[in-house]
């Protein structure tokens, strides 16, 4: 897939992390997620990669994803994909599924204090 293929997908604008790591090898650096489409990608970090350029993606729910540099612009870069990714999979939380997120989930279990208010009365302030 070439990078003028990848242009028509539909991308969504997101701010999150994943870890980049050239195909040289080396460590992984840790870049921005700006966009994301089923076929490529808009990072950023200062980092300074070079038009077709080999590397990889670790993204949160996929893995890692194998492409290449499509475009460079100061501190920004596009990444083609080898194959296409579901991007909403790496929108989802990790494990989640479509479960509630836990901090919006009732508790299961009353405070011990709970219990004096319990009987239905108005505390006084």
């Amino acid at each position: 897939m070439t990078a003028i293929d990848t242009r028509s997908l539909k991308r969504d604008s997101l701010f999150l992390s994943a870890d980049l790591t050239l195909a040289d090898g080396g460590e992984a650096i840790r870049v921005k997620v700006r966009n994301l489409s089923d076929g490529g990608m808009m990072a950023e970090a200062p980092l300074r990669v070079e038009r077709g350029m080999r590397l990889g993606v670790d993204l949160r729910n996929i893995g890692q994803i194998k492409g290449s540099v499509a475009w460079t612009q100061d501190n920004r870069f596009g990444i083609v994909f080898d194959h296409e990714i579901n991007s909403k999979k790496v929108r989802e939380t990790a494990g989640s599924g479509d479960h509630t997120p836990r901090y919006a989930r009732p508790s299961t279990v009353a405070p011990a204090s709970a219990a004096k208010f319990s009987t239905g009365t108005i505390r006084k302030i």
